[in-house]
């Protein structure tokens, strides 16, 4: 008798079909649609520091943190800034127009994933939290070297869901079922007021909250997570309109698709994140749901994107 195939570390996600998306929340989320996805193994947490480490270690990886941008690739980029770094993001001192972002992302010269605030600091000490400025280049590398993939939007979703059909959350339809925090999340005014009811004021170690119902942790919140779908702001849905109609394995669009409108002179695809972070508020970015999700700049790395990986049963 063969023995059961297992990949530690992993959780097997059974196939089936679902419910994706939302219709109350923001309008990218929507329509619901029904879609089944394949048996897949995916990560119990997202990729540590410590995890990350090692392969940098084993590889020699250079993060695209790490390296200058070309000011070919980005017109209009400012004198100087055309070194090595990542956005950090810093909590404001009172309330800010929250249209633009820049009021709390900084580009930080310096920063990368083992140095996450910049020069001078470390992952000493948060060696279990998840790795973060990591851009999509960077996860898919990882990936590769672990013999894994990315998750599809769609896998992600269905193993965030934990098996609840249509519950808003990761564990069901409140997001703090009696005062109980259930994920590393923002607790007051974004972005200058966190409560830090949750007892982190960035990201959290892996295992500090409750596993959905698959046993996974921080499907939600923590940080966001790269998937391998090209954005579109219109999800793929059934040609037909009827409850036995599934989509099989969606994928998203395609990479001309995926640019960003509103920067022209920018030729740089948008990958989806999901899953939401320590950021998301309920006055700012309430995409600490199952459902959520956003585009996210390939060459982005930030404090609060981090991945995860998946290995499908086709794969091997």
């Amino acid at each position: 008798m063969t023995p059961p195939e297992t990949h530690p570390g992993m959780r097997l996600i059974a196939g089936g079909a679902f419910t994706m998306g939302s219709e109350t929340f923001y309008p990218e989320e929507a329509p619901l649609r029904r879609v089944s996805v394949d048996s897949f193994w995916i990560d119990e947490t997202p990729v540590t520091n410590a995890q990350f480490a090692a392969f940098v270690e084993a590889t020699g990886h250079v993060t695209v943190a790490e390296i200058a941008p070309d000011p070919k690739d980005y017109p209009g980029m400012l004198p100087g800034m055309d070194r090595a770094g990542s956005l950090v993001f810093h909590k404001t001192a009172g309330p800010v127009d929250m249209a633009d972002a820049s009021n709390w992302w900084h580009f930080t010269f310096g920063a990368c994933w083992k140095h996450p605030l910049g020069p001078g600091s470390s992952i000493d000490g948060i060696e279990d939290h998840p790795v973060v400025h990591v851009a999509y280049a960077d996860a898919q590398a990882y990936a590769a070297w672990a013999g894994k993939d990315l998750p599809t939007e769609a896998e992600f979703e269905f193993a965030a869901r934990g098996g609840l059909e249509g519950a808003d959350y990761a564990w069901g339809s409140e997001l703090a079922p009696e005062g109980r925090m259930m994920a590393n999340y923002w607790q007051g005014l974004f972005p200058f007021a966190n409560q830090m009811l949750d007892g982190w004021e960035r990201t959290s170690p892996v295992r500090s909250f409750p596993p959905n119902g698959y046993g996974l942790y921080d499907m939600i919140a923590n940080t966001w997570e790269w998937t391998s779908d090209w954005w579109t702001d219109t999800p793929q849905v059934p040609r037909k309109k009827s409850p036995c109609c599934t989509i099989s394995n969606p994928r998203g669009g395609k990479l001309k698709d995926s640019l960003d409108p509103a920067q022209p002179g920018v030729r740089i695809g948008r990958k989806v994140i999901k899953g939401g972070s320590h950021l998301c508020a309920a006055n700012y970015c309430q995409r600490y749901r199952p459902a959520a999700r956003h585009p996210e700049m390939v060459d982005t790395a930030t404090t609060h994107i981090g991945f995860r990986c998946v290995i499908r049963a086709n794969q091997r």
